[in-house]
């Protein structure tokens, strides 16, 4: 036989094999309403095992036949407890040729409800004049009579009604009883649910773990927990978010120590034995010895308050290398040092091609009242729109409150030379003393899709100690987030600012308002908008900008927005001529907050620009 007939017969044999290694095919679809469809094809046999080399004839006719009590189990979950399935399998029979069709008809009926709810609570008893509102937390029910009875949604209010509990005096509390009785016939279901407080829990002393380089004031400066007050987890995170943005450790673990109550269980369980063990040695019976009260009655020792943290090493240089479309190309060089003098030191040299930037900073550790107080220094040298500047800054402040509703003051000494091209130089000094507000009303703070934020702004050097032009400055900014539907938002923005003096010449130029870039008006250069003096542009005692946007999130992380900016700077309002600039941009979110990609056409300049920002600052 030669070698062309050795490989025919080869093809042959290997034909059947090829064909037993894919398994039989075979399609399958399936008539149900609405989520009921997807429910079903994502969890049928049929389709699991679609593609199986194991499937031949038999095997399909056999998951067939399964399949509707298979699709009766699968309803029941969402619901559903008397449908009519029925299966039947197109294409077959011999001699008809194609790919069969398996298909499952649904006719999925009234869907079961919730008839009746009944939460019983145990315990709860309390050893202060505040009891847990027992009412507010049965009204919290999150599936009540007249809703679809769906497993998932079963499992998860019976969840969430013990996440109400455990995250707040009562960490030990748990479900000891749920039962959904289902009547197929009145499509009604009757839920009960028994949820066991445990004790009523409260917080200790505070102990501290993994301290070695810096003091303990640090972390106990910001513990606004009191021995006696009630747990909270809420109370806890909060506690830990505001170490880890101390800066200072790699990592912060706050937690109540529970293991005190598993010690004091032991204790009773102990002396429970013990008297058990007397009373039988007396000849009494056991029943006669002394019984410790319930666990929820029972007061409990406070519960320590552990902080474990990782200190993060004393010294760190880093560099970087960046571009910003307002400011150019840019290199940066980090130093800090976490215990200099006891203050932690932040310094930075930044390089860009139109600003060039020197600065260190010494913080204070937070006192127990929650301020934060720093001063420093800093130098600056900027080339915008013709406008030459040189400043040196010494400065002081005091900041306080929370990311929802920040407050500063600060004092600073500038002395700055202005250039401007074709006009003399002109050196000024100045001692201005500036209040900050910021307030923040959000959904999510790194990610916002409602709510706003609000920014004022006033101070100014009244005095003329160490102040050439005594002025006064006031300036408010503001941002609304409006959802629209789960997928789209609204953005507004605006900004409004006054500058009041006698005369703008020995004003610092950063107190005088400018407009144009990234995070204002786009389609023009970064403050590109002002007042016009020769060939440059300078800043102005008003300004007034304002956007709105409409961004689309198309994926979880990806989005488009639409976009319309308006506004200027100058030294009268009836010199306020909004210039316009409106576009299309790129969103995504990415792991320190949203990166905008945005490319806009300034009217006024009949010019496209590019502009990048990461999210929106105040």
């Amino acid at each position: 036989m030669g070698k062309r007939a050795w490989a025919a017969l080869l093809l042959v044999c290997a034909l059947p094999c090829a064909a037993l290694a894919q398994g039989m095919q075979y399609n399958v679809r399936v008539n149900a309403p609405g989520e009921l469809e997807e429910l079903l094809t994502e969890n049928l046999d049929l389709l699991r095992f679609r593609g199986n080399p194991r499937i031949d004839r038999e095997q399909l006719q056999r998951m067939a036949r399964s399949a509707p009590e298979q699709a009766k189990t699968l309803l029941a979950t969402a619901g559903y407890y008397s449908p009519v399935v029925s299966t039947r399998i197109d294409g077959l029979r011999e001699g008809e040729g194609g790919t069969p069709t398996v298909v499952v008809d649904v006719q999925p009926g009234e869907p079961v409800r919730v008839g009746s709810v009944e939460i019983v609570l145990q315990g709860f008893a309390s050893s202060s004049e505040q009891p847990f509102d027992k009412a507010a937390l049965q009204a919290a029910w999150p599936l009540p009579k007249g809703d679809i009875f769906r497993q998932d949604a079963w499992e998860q209010a019976k969840r969430a009604l013990l996440r109400q509990v455990v995250q707040t005096r009562y960490p030990r509390a748990q479900l000891s009883d749920s039962l959904a009785t289902v009547d197929p016939d009145l499509r009604t279901a009757a839920l009960r649910v028994v949820l066991d407080s445990g004790p009523e829990l409260r917080f200790g002393e505070l102990r501290i773990e993994g301290l070695k380089r810096y003091p303990a004031s640090i972390v106990a400066n910001l513990n606004q927990i009191k021995p006696g007050d009630y747990y909270s987890e809420a109370a806890l995170q909060a506690y830990q978010s505001r170490l880890q943005d101390t800066g200072y450790f790699a990592s912060v673990e706050v937690s109540a120590d529970l293991s005190a109550i598993l010690d004091e269980q032991l204790e009773v369980a102990e002396k429970k034995q013990e008297d058990q063990q007397q009373a039988e040695q007396a000849g009494q019976p056991a029943a006669a010895a002394p019984q410790p009260a319930p666990a929820a009655m029972a007061p409990m020792a406070p519960l320590p308050l552990l902080v474990r943290v990782v200190e993060n090493k004393r010294r760190n240089v880093s560099a970087g290398l960046g571009f910003s479309t307002n400011t150019g190309n840019r290199v940066q060089l980090n130093y800090d040092d976490l215990a200099i003098f006891g203050l932690k030191m932040k310094s930075a040299l930044t390089l860009e091609t139109k600003k060039q930037t020197a600065r260190g900073d010494f913080y204070f550790p937070i006192t127990p009242d929650g301020y934060s107080d720093s001063f420093g220094g800093a130098y600056e040298r900027s080339d915008i729109e013709g406008e030459e500047t040189t400043v040196f800054t010494v400065s002081a402040k005091r900041a306080w409150g929370t990311p929802l509703l920040e407050r500063s003051l600060g004092v600073e000494l500038l002395t700055e030379q202005k250039t401007v091209a074709g006009q003399p130089n002109v050196r000024s000094t100045s001692l201005p003393l500036t209040y900050s507000v910021t307030r923040r009303k959000l959904d999510n703070l790194l990610f916002p899709t409602k709510g706003h934020v609000l920014n004022w702004q006033v101070g100014g050097a009244l005095l003329p100690l160490l102040t050439d032009e005594p002025f006064l400055r006031a300036s408010t900014k503001a941002m609304w987030y409006i959802p629209f539907g789960t997928k789209s938002t609204v953005i507004l923005r605006g900004e409004l600012g006054a500058l009041a003096s006698r005369q703008k010449d020995g004003v610092p130029t950063t107190y005088q308002f400018r407009a144009g870039g990234d995070q204002s008006v786009r389609g023009y250069a970064y403050q590109e908008l002002g007042v016009r003096k020769g060939d440059a542009t300078v800043g102005g005692r008003y300004l007034a900008t304002g956007s709105a946007e409409y961004q689309y999130w198309f994926k979880p992380s990806w989005g488009a927005a639409v976009f319309y900016d308006a506004g200027n700077a100058s030294d009268s309002f009836s010199g306020l001529h909004p210039k316009s600039g409106y576009g299309v941009g790129a969103r995504w979110k990415s792991p320190v907050g949203p990166i905008n990609v945005d490319v806009a056409y300034g009217h006024a300049v009949q010019k496209a620009r590019l502009h990048f920002s990461l999210g929106f600052t105040f």
